[in-house]
């Protein structure tokens, strides 16, 4: 299922144990590389480690009333898995990052993404146009497939593809019009 990202912000993480809030969702933390969100920043007044986060993998179920768990023992701290927190202290957000072609034309900036959520990977990216450029269109959406890299400034996509070389243009020279003819056939046939 594909869902808004700023969807999940400020959703309520239900425990499936005690069937109330445990808390609720914040920011997302995403591997620069591979736009993977692999887990959640948690808040909340029962919540006594902080910062507090959910894996994703330990996410039950999306609903209508919020993210599922089964109880709050599926909370971890940075420090508890290394991977995670190597990439928690990251802090990397897609949001408001230049969007760049491979000629380094800047496209806009990111004011959202997309998420399909049964591997939690960024799909799309929204991206907001530069003034002049969004007259015509103003928003452009940015498929995962053509991101070439992603560095601390900037997000570079594939350039658009090249105009191809009109068939017509050289096709044209060999083509002979059986109506019409030709100035040597006209003074062959006056001789």
């Amino acid at each position: 299922m594909l869902l808004a990202g700023s969807r999940l912000i400020n959703a309520p993480v239900m425990g499936l144990q005690t069937g109330s809030e445990l808390g609720r969702l914040t920011q997302p933390v995403i591997v620069p590389d591979t736009l993977a969100i692999i887990a959640y920043e948690v808040t909340g007044p029962l919540l006594d480690r902080s910062p507090t986060l959910l894996r994703v993998a330990d996410v039950r179920e999306f609903s209508d009333i919020g993210v599922i768990i089964d109880s709050n023992d599926e909370f971890v701290s940075p420090d508890d898995v290394i991977k995670l927190g190597e990439i928690y202290n990251l802090h990397f957000s897609p949001l408001h990052m230049n969007v760049v072609d491979e000629k380094h034309r800047k496209l806009g900036k990111v004011d959202g993404y997309t998420i399909e959520t049964t591997g939690f990977v960024i799909q799309q990216l929204s991206v907001k146009r530069p003034f002049f450029r969004s007259l015509n269109d103003p928003q452009l959406l940015i498929h995962r497939s053509q991101i070439t890299e992603i560095n601390d400034h900037e997000i570079v996509v594939r350039s658009e593809a090249k105009i191809p070389e009109p068939v017509m243009h050289s096709a044209r020279n060999n083509y002979v019009n059986p109506f019409r003819k030709n100035a040597q056939a006209e003074h062959s046939d006056h001789d």
